[in-house]
C-alpha cells in the first residue's frame, strides 16, 4: 500500500491547544477507517489481554462492565490533521484491566488488535497511568459502529490510529511489532505534539 503525504485538511487557525498542522473540526467527526464497519452486537463482543501477562484473560460485555467506570473529557487528534476539542468518552481505564492480568516485567510493548484484524502497536507505557481507556460510549450514548463501536481502544495523547476500533485485544510483548499502518509508513509511536506521522519525522 502506498502512503500519501498529502494531508492538507483545513486552514490552520492559531489556537495554542492545536498540535501542529492540525485544524478544529468543530461538531464534526469525520469517519476514517482502514477496513468495512462490521456488524459486531455487544454480545458478541470480547476483549482479550495475553503475550507477558501472569494471568491472561478474555473479558465479555458485561465482565467489562463489571469494572470501575471511567471517563476521558478533552481532545483527541487524527493524523489526517483533524483535532476535535472537549469529547466525552465513556468507559473502562485500560489501567483496570491490566491490573487483573499482571504484566510481566519484560513487557514493554503492546500490539492492540480488532475484531476486523486491524492492528497498531504501542508502548505499553503509553496505555498506563491512566492515559488509556476501553471506551464504550461517547457523549453520553453508545459508541456507534463507525466510530469503533460497540467498544474501541482510547489513547488520546496519540494520533488516533492507535486507538484501535472494535477493539478485541492486547498481546503484550518485550520488542516493538509495527501494526497495520506502521508497516506502511506510519510513525511508530504517533505523538501530535511532535508531529510523528510517518517513520522517520
Amino acid at each position: 500500500m502506498n502512503v500519501t503525504r498529502g494531508f492538507t485538511g483545513r486552514p490552520r487557525v492559531d489556537n495554542p491547544g492545536l498540535p501542529p498542522g492540525q485544524y478544529d473540526a468543530g461538531d464534526d467527526w469525520p469517519v476514517l477507517s482502514a477496513e468495512v464497519t462490521p456488524d459486531l452486537a455487544p454480545a458478541d463482543w470480547t476483549f482479550r489481554i495475553d503475550g507477558l501477562v501472569e494471568r491472561p484473560r478474555t473479558w465479555d460485555w458485561e465482565q467489562a462492565h463489571a469494572l470501575p467506570a471511567s471517563a476521558y473529557e478533552g481532545d483527541i487528534h487524527c493524523v489526517t490533521s483533524w483535532s476535535k476539542f472537549g469529547v466525552r468518552f465513556g468507559g473502562v481505564s485500560l489501567d483496570a484491566f491490566l491490573d487483573e492480568v499482571r504484566p510481566q516485567a519484560a513487557a514493554t510493548h503492546v500490539v492492540a488488535y480488532s475484531h476486523t484484524g486491524y492492528t497498531t502497536n504501542l508502548p505499553l507505557a503509553d496505555l498506563t497511568g491512566g492515559r488509556a481507556w476501553i471506551a464504550f460510549a461517547y457523549d453520553g450514548a453508545p459508541l456507534a459502529p463507525e466510530h469503533g463501536g460497540p467498544a474501541r481502544l482510547l489513547v488520546p495523547h496519540l494520533y488516533f490510529w492507535k486507538s484501535a476500533k472494535w477493539i478485541a485485544g492486547l498481546r503484550l510483548l518485550d520488542h516493538d511489532e509495527p501494526g497495520f499502518w506502521e508497516q506502511n509508513g506510519y510513525h511508530a509511536r504517533g505523538n501530535p505534539w511532535e508531529e510523528q506521522r510517518y517513520s522517520g519525522d
